[in-house]
């Protein structure tokens, strides 16, 4: 019963809160408006951005920014041209507004969405995980058995980190 969003397809590296980014990467519709810009740009803010589109989609249906013409895209996503329906309820309406701020100065930080309403209105528990880069991924025997039964390989354990 819990969601989780993933999509690495294109994706950087950087370190946080010191490295800039200035490569475009994503998809057009989810891009924020530095990136599209030209900008150098920290990759959590973009990150923040996309995370506004994906609230503003999975709570209205749709996403907030699209367009068969790109240039018509991005001039939607410049200038943060988009309407949020009545239905949504005020405080996920409020949320998404402060994600889907042009300036990455101002745009919500993950603390910010941590302590915004709409978020703490559910209790929280935390869940186990892996960060990606700081913990091993762990292999499961029962996966490896079954890969290389189905793929006719062998794995080394050499690699396994």
């Amino acid at each position: 019963m819990n969601i989780k969003i993933v999509d690495f397809g294109l994706s950087n590296t950087y370190k946080k809160d010191t490295d800039t980014l200035k490569t475009a990467c994503g998809s057009p519709c989810y891009a924020s408006p530095e990136m599209i810009a030209g900008k150098r740009y920290l990759g959590i803010d973009t990150d923040l951005w996309s995370l506004g589109v994906i609230l503003y989609a999975m709570t209205v249906g749709y996403l907030p920014f699209e367009d068969a013409d790109t240039n018509k895209l991005y001039k939607k996503i410049l200038s943060c041209d988009f309407l949020i329906p009545g239905y949504v309820e005020k405080p996920c309406k409020d949320l998404i507004k402060k994600l889907l701020l042009t300036d990455p100065k101002t745009r919500y930080k993950i603390k910010d969405i941590m302590q915004h309403p709409w978020y703490t209105q559910l209790s929280q528990t935390k869940l186990d995980g892996i960060i990606v880069g700081q913990d091993q991924i762990p292999i499961l025997d029962q996966i490896l058995v079954e890969m290389e039964s189905i793929m006719q390989i062998k794995h080394d354990n050499s690699t396994a980190n």
